[in-house]
């Protein structure tokens, strides 16, 4: 059975890949911070929010989670996208890892993100 913050998760993750920002933006505090490792270090709710406007939405888009781990404030989610574009199929794999505003009922304080796009044959 799927703790509390693990149902929290899978929803952001889910709303995330949808494009629903109202949830999205509803689930992280007006001082956040998301790292994409590699890329850019984005900060506060509003440049959150450009990021998201930013980014590539694609209506064929399947997620799925393989790791969820969660404890105290912080808590880890790993798994892969799956894009389905023109071209064919695009895999990307990831993890976040994220720290909470408090243990009960937290609010997203902070993302760190690592993503790859896997590449065929590997």
């Amino acid at each position: 059975m799927a703790t509390a913050k693990e149902t929290f998760l899978r929803a952001f993750n889910e709303a995330f890949m949808s494009g629903d920002r109202d949830a999205v933006l509803a689930s992280v505090t007006d001082d956040v911070q998301w790292h994409l490792i590699g890329e850019e270090k984005i900060e506060g709710k509003a440049a959150f929010e450009e990021a998201l406007n930013r980014m590539h939405q694609h209506d064929n888009v399947t997620l799925s989670i393989d790791t969820m781990i969660t404890h105290g404030v912080t808590a880890a989610v790993e798994g892969k996208i799956h894009v389905n574009t023109e071209q064919g199929e695009k895999i990307y794999a990831f993890c976040d890892t994220y720290r909470f505003n408090k243990h009960k009922d937290g609010m997203i304080k902070q993302i760190h993100s690592f993503i790859i796009e896997e590449q065929k044959g590997i």
